[in-house]
């Protein structure tokens, strides 16, 4: 019977017999497998058993289906093994042709195949061979000089190698030319996230050979566990069937595969080397240079990983730079020119990018709206969410002239399909220059400080509503404000309240409050004398939220 296993990190044991011949996956309960996770699409994808084969199908989900790490846009064919990702669940799929629960779980790269066959009753160890990462003491076993000579070509070459999809290939290559018994080879390594073995480079002999590769999971499971290499043979383990020519029909072959391990003894993978032909069977002589190969090769391996890890980081940090100047490049490149008033802002995300953004739009008649807003979450998603926020912030208040009514109006673009779980704080200011009123429309924000003098206050909280994607129908009110000569108004997010010093206190509102008080110049000098008094709090205290702040002053 086939089955889908969860396989994810969150998984507990769970298994899903595919006993229809169609069965829907989502979070709606008549879905025949009903998977209750937000991110997941009321009928996010289907499972179709067609003859004996099996089907996967993504339904139009918002965040789509993956098959071996690449998303499908069609019916797409499963095959043992593979791996079906929906969000953040990993399944694997096995036709039910082999026992369920080994002890590794076996995925694909895209360009090979792996089919697990063999158990206990129809596979059988014939020598073993115990692994440590110096394998030098393994090559004197196998006595014939060419084949020394060959491991030490081998040994030169990989260590003039980093890149990993240079060194497998490589690896095999020599091997090849080693064991000219060999018609197949393989190796596999685990994934860095779940530890699932990934097939990464495959060798056959002829270029007419099925290019599926037959695993025995005993064999893989014994060699990863034991950290032994294993020469292993089924029929042709028996002498009286070496000449039969069954067991060639069947494919019945000898097989050695030894694990691949880093410099600390952890096992990276396996490399197995196979063979159809039954009168050249593989010897301990054999197992021995391959176990020669696999020490030298795990080192290499594990510095190509380290490698390739660090050229993906670097890629990254240069993608993350590039968003960081793409964000900064949608904030206001200065203050506005507003005669009567004088304008601070300052923006830092906690990473490369943020949740957090302020704008100035121009309104009809003079007047000028200030938004500031913090998307929930941090970093690149919360990023490109505030994108469209700034793009439609400004249609919205183009539209309408009423600020609660804009607000309206977004927060129905935001409650819309493909933005769940994800929400927004806002707050908006209309400063209308011609009668110094400031209309105040809250989205679930901080409350604005305001300051008359020396009295400082946070009007406006029985007027504050939900934040934006909350409720899609809410109604936004607006309350006013009106700035007298030489008053403040600051706009702010919790990363500067929130601000954490190394003893894990919180700056804190009072003490913003309290600063927010003290005698200034303009509004510029106020900010700078609140990022002086946070910055002398935390002390170096590495930065834990995105931070953002907007300071309005009338001269007086």
């Amino acid at each position: 019977m086939a089955i889908l296993i969860r396989t994810d990190a969150e998984a507990d044991d769970e298994k899903y017999e595919l006993v229809e011949d169609e069965m829907i996956l989502g979070r709606h309960p008549d879905c025949q497998i009903q998977l209750d996770y937000g991110a997941i699409s009321r009928q996010h994808a289907k499972v179709i058993h067609d003859g004996d084969q099996f089907f996967v199908e993504d339904l139009g989900s918002r965040n789509g289906t993956l098959v071996n790490d690449q998303p499908i846009s069609s019916r797409h064919r499963l095959l043992e093994g593979d791996s079906v990702q929906i969000c953040d669940l990993t399944f694997r799929f096995t036709s039910g042709a082999d026992p369920v629960g080994p002890s590794w779980g076996f995925g694909m790269d895209e360009s090979s195949r792996a089919v697990l066959v063999d158990d206990k009753a129809s596979s059988r160890v014939m020598s073993k061979l115990e692994m440590t990462t110096d394998g030098s003491h393994l090559m004197l076993e196998a006595n014939p000089e060419v084949k020394l000579q060959a491991v030490l070509e081998i040994t030169r070459d990989l260590s003039r190698t980093l890149s990993l999809d240079e060194v497998l290939p490589k690896m095999l290559d020599s091997l090849f030319k080693i064991f000219i018994q060999a018609d197949r080879g393989f190796i596999v390594l685990k994934s860095d996230d779940n530890g699932t073995l990934i097939p990464k480079a495959v060798k056959f002999r002829r270029p007419d050979q099925d290019d599926t590769i037959r695993i025995s999971r005993t064999i893989v499971n014994e060699v990863m566990e034991s950290h032994e290499a294993i020469l292993s043979a089924d029929a042709a383990s028996d002498e009286r069937f070496q000449m039969s020519q069954s067991i060639a029909d069947f494919s019945i072959r000898s097989m050695m595969c030894a694990p691949l391990m880093d410099s600390e003894g952890k096992v990276l993978g396996v490399i197995q080397i196979d063979t159809l032909n039954q009168k050249s069977r593989f010897t301990q002589d054999d197992l021995a240079v391959l176990a020669g190969v696999a020490a030298p090769a795990g080192m290499a391996i594990e510095n190509a990983q380290l490698h390739d890890d660090v050229l993906r980081q670097q890629a990254i940090e240069r993608d993350l730079e590039m968003a960081h100047r793409v964000q900064q490049g949608l904030l206001p490149s200065e203050p506005p020119e507003l005669p009567g008033y004088h304008f601070f802002d300052f923006y830092e995300p906690a990473k490369h990018v943020g949740g957090d953004s302020y704008d100035y739009i121009p309104l009809p008649d003079g007047r000028l709206a200030v938004v500031l807003a913090d998307v929930s979450g941090k970093g690149v998603a919360a990023a490109l969410l505030m994108a469209k926020l700034t793009a439609e912030s400004r249609y919205c208040l183009a539209s309408e002239p009423d600020p609660a009514a804009a607000i309206q109006r977004l927060n129905r673009t935001f409650s819309g399909p493909g933005w769940e779980d994800r929400f927004v704080t806002l707050v908006l200011a209309v400063l209308d220059p011609t009668c110094d009123e400031v209309q105040v429309v809250n989205a679930g924000h901080l409350p604005p400080l305001v300051r008359h003098g020396k009295e400082v206050n946070m009007p406006g909280e029985e007027h504050a509503g939900l934040p934006l994607g909350v409720a899609s129908d809410y109604p936004y009110e607006s309350f006013t404000i009106t700035l007298g000569k030489g008053d403040y108004l600051a706009f702010y997010t919790d990363g500067f309240s929130e601000a954490m010093n190394a003893s894990g206190e919180l700056y804190g509102i009072e003490r913003m409050e309290t600063h927010f008080a003290d005698e200034v110049p303009d509004a510029v000098e106020l900010g700078k004398h609140l990022l002086d008094d946070v910055e002398q709090f935390v002390s170096g205290h590495p930065q834990s939220d995105d931070m953002c702040l907007v300071c309005v002053g009338r001269m007086k």
